[in-house]
């Protein structure tokens, strides 16, 4: 067969694929037509005909799926409802009304795939991102490769514009790269030498060679994918309520329209047709449809729309709880703060300014490792400082470092090495207060003399005042859980804005604080995935913040944020609040239709076509709502209380 003979069939199949619910429902109201025109002629045979066509046509895939719903799981299904509902109304002479049903019952299927199209798509776009091909670097030459082939240490060319095919670390060139699909940030990430990158991330203006350090199925994208597909399919405990009560409904409908045909025609005088009649309108309008699909099509766009923001929940029952939390509770360190020191002041001392102190102290600690000796040469880089040559370097155990700077003796370090050393009350003022404010105090000395300070201090996120003080307005209340001293802790704490501070805490002792903090309500833990890993698993819902890269984030938590930024937990519980939000108007509403159609076919206000439309229309109309959550912004969401 040819390759003209054969794409025209790729075409058709694809169509079908994605249209064929919405073809059979138009070959099924042509056929209603026709059948209508024919009626008007009095030709019965043939109107007949075309009436059971329509009926085949528009009704075996229902009438197939309710079969097998009844025979493998021995349940009622409301597709077969649906079927019985329309044959019994031909049975009695109303082949349009049953007609119709079918048709606006294949139509409104084709509708609701067309509208949980949009959630599957939103969903299906995050595992899009990453590319099918790599070029991969070999000497010289350039060879394009399939992502699944690659390696770790392999070199990957990525050219401006380009998306990102593997998790690795930066070897040559400069670029901003938007990491939008990873941590939910929209402002590029500067990438340099040395710097982490991930797949599926999007290359700015430059071009880099990249060293791979885990194959495609370890990447942090794959991962993300991973958990998006099983929150897909997780079912939350409000939907495993609705269809546990679906299947005992479905009977108490049966049951109801078989009571429907017995009853009125003796105590209410009905005609056995108009009985028969209400009977199958009765089994269309108190099916449960709306009911069920009120619930996974808003779960399913709340996920989708938080793995937009950077934000992964494991399951829709996470995004519940994370709707009804009652507390907040935050790790300090690497969570509520940057989660290294940093320099916060400098004081020199006599003839030496600040640029001469910061060069001498950063070219003693030029090659150690330590977290404050990293702080005072990332400021000194900073401020653009050159250093200079230090010799003969020496620790001194538990005070610093000695060495020689510019042929002259130095020493960096803690308050003993300065012991004997005369300071005025205005330096000892100056100490006690730094010391006061929970800062670690730096000194530094040239031969005997004390030439300056610098303080170094774990400081707070800049938007974490912010973040919690969003959180205090949508009535949350936030405690902050730590191990460090407790008068650190009260300033931090302080500075943050929490209600509440714990102090000196071991891993054991916060997750009795969740459980205590747990007894009133629902409570949050917010850390950052290693060390709290305890406290994350003891809390009703336990959040990792900052999980780009940290695979115990994302097998400990229940959500996760991707980015380091504290706005994302406020927007979280806003989302799940929302979400909550619309299940109940979704719920209220189907529940409403219902009644409203049960009685008003009881009094003999609805035909069988407009209960179909009213029943099949809430459906439409509920999913159509869950749907709201795929376009609700950011700024939207975070004011939601």
């Amino acid at each position: 067969m040819s390759v003209i003979e054969v794409e025209p069939n790729r075409i058709w199949s694809r169509i079908w694929l994605r249209h064929g619910g919405l073809i059979i429902a138009v070959l099924c109201l042509v056929l209603i037509g026709l059948a209508w025109y024919g009626g008007q002629d009095g030709n019965s045979g043939l109107v007949i005909t075309l009436y059971l066509l329509a009926y085949a046509i528009g009704g075996y895939r229902k009438a197939w799926e309710g079969l097998q719903t009844l025979i493998k799981d021995k349940e009622l299904d409301v597709d077969l409802l649906m079927v019985v509902a329309a044959i019994g109304a031909a049975s009695i002479g109303y082949w349009k009304d049953g007609a119709i049903l079918i048709f606006i019952f294949s139509l409104s299927g084709a509708l609701e795939g067309y509208t949980m199209e949009r959630t599957n798509n939103a969903i299906e776009s995050i595992m899009k991102l990453r590319p099918e091909e790599a070029i991969v670097i070999n000497g010289n030459k350039e060879k394009r490769v399939r992502v699944e082939d690659l390696k770790q240490g392999d070199l990957l060319l990525v050219k401006p514009g380009e998306r990102i095919a593997a998790d690795g670390i930066v070897s040559e060139g400069f670029s901003a790269v938007n990491q939008a699909s990873i941590t939910g940030e929209s402002i590029p990430a500067d990438k340099v030498p040395g710097d982490e990158v991930f797949a599926g991330t999007m290359n700015g203006q430059g071009a880099l060679v990249i060293q791979v350090t885990k194959p495609a199925e370890a990447t942090l994208l794959a991962k993300i994918i991973h958990l998006v597909q099983e929150a897909q399919s997780e079912r939350p405990p409000s939907q495993l309520f609705v269809e546990r009560f679906e299947r005992t409904y479905a009977k108490i409908v049966v049951a109801g329209a078989l009571l429907m045909t017995a009853l009125p025609p003796i105590f209410l005088g009905w005609t056995w047709s108009e009985t028969i009649y209400r009977a199958m309108i009765f089994l269309v309008v108190a099916s449960p449809c709306a009911l069920v699909s009120s619930i996974m099509p808003a779960v399913l766009s709340g996920i989708a729309n938080g793995a937009r923001n950077g934000i992964l929940f494991k399951g829709g029952a996470y995004l519940e709880a994370i709707g009804r939390l009652n507390v907040v509770a935050f790790d300090k360190t690497g969570t509520l703060t940057e989660g290294g020191p940093k320099v916060t002041d400098i004081a020199a001392y006599g003839k030496f300014s600040e640029t001469e102190l910061l060069s001498i102290a950063a070219s003693l600690e030029t090659w150690s490792e330590h977290p404050i000796a990293k702080a005072i040469i990332g400021l000194a880089k900073e401020r653009n400082i050159e250093l200079s040559l230090t010799t003969k370097l020496e620790a001194i155990p538990g005070l610093g470092v000695r060495g020689s700077v510019n042929g002259q003796d130095c020493k960096i370090g803690k308050v003993d090495l300065i012991e004997g050393l005369a300071l005025s009350e205005k330096e000892k003022t100056e100490i006690r207060h730094l010391e006061q404010q929970g800062k670690t105090v730096i000194f530094v000395k040239v031969e005997n003399e004390v030439i300056g300070l610098l303080a170094v201090q774990d400081t707070l996120r800049p938007q974490a005042r912010k973040s919690v003080d969003k959180l205090k307005r949508m009535g949350i209340k936030v405690v902050m859980l730590t191990g460090d001293s407790s008068s650190t802790a009260q300033i931090i704490g302080q500075e943050a804005g929490v209600d509440e501070v714990y102090a000196e805490l071991m891993p054991e002792q916060k997750v009795e604080i969740i459980k205590t903090l747990g007894q009133n309500g629902k409570v949050a833990m917010v850390g950052d995935g290693v060390n709290d890993a305890p406290a994350l698993a003891a809390s009703s819902v336990g959040v990792a913040m900052g999980a780009a890269g940290t695979d115990i984030a994302l097998e400990t938590a229940n959500v996760v944020l991707m980015a380091d930024d504290l706005s994302k937990v406020s927007y979280a519980i806003s989302l799940g609040r929302r979400s909550t939000r619309v299940i109940k108007q979704n719920v209220t509403f189907a529940i409403a239709v219902i009644l409203v159609l049960v009685i008003s076919n009881f009094m003999g206000y609805v035909n069988l076509p407009l209960g179909v439309i009213g029943h099949e229309g809430s459906t439409i109309a509920v999913i159509i709502s869950g749907l709201r959550l795929l376009s609700q912004s950011r700024v939207e969401l975070t004011w939601i209380t």
